[in-house]
């Protein structure tokens, strides 16, 4: 692992502490020839590793949401919002079995480059206020990545 791979390795291991999440992840796009596609690459609080094996094009599941449209995304309770059948859509969500999530765009010059999903597996566990102050560190945590937008 190079350094800079043990640096966001590191910063994810103390988001999950600090916040008590039960999982931390971050997705980071690849490279152009592959059009956008994003990959979780770091994980703390995972079950299993399944989450290296998802591939994510924009604009599908948790991350590809959140990098077409640029913008946090928060779900306090994924089995009143996502319905059942629907769920295949997030293998996230379902191969860590969460059920609070919340969503931020890591911008670069720009672009979203990367998405971190932090979460729960209790119901209404992940809040706004979690978003705002993670959103708030995020410059600081994760350079080269900026916070940009706001949840509202």
């Amino acid at each position: 692992m190079n350094e800079k791979n043990a640096n966001f390795q590191t910063k994810i291991n103390l988001l999950k502490e600090r916040y008590q999440f039960d999982f931390v992840s971050l997705a980071l796009t690849q490279s152009f020839e592959d059009s956008f596609v994003l990959k979780w690459k770091f994980a703390a609080g995972n079950l299993n590793h399944r989450y290296k094996r998802i591939t994510l094009f924009s604009g599908k599941g948790i991350a590809g949401i959140v990098f077409k449209t640029g913008k946090p995304l928060l779900i306090q309770n994924i089995n009143e919002e996502i319905y059942g059948k629907d769920l295949f859509n997030y293998p996230i969500i379902v191969s860590e079995s969460l059920k609070s999530i919340g969503a931020i765009p890591l911008w670069k010059d720009q672009r979203v480059e990367g998405v971190l999903l932090v979460g729960f597996r209790k119901e209404k566990m992940v809040t706004s206020e979690h978003i705002e102050s993670l959103q708030t560190e995020i410059g600081d945590n994760f350079q080269p990545f900026y916070g940009k937008e706001r949840i509202v």
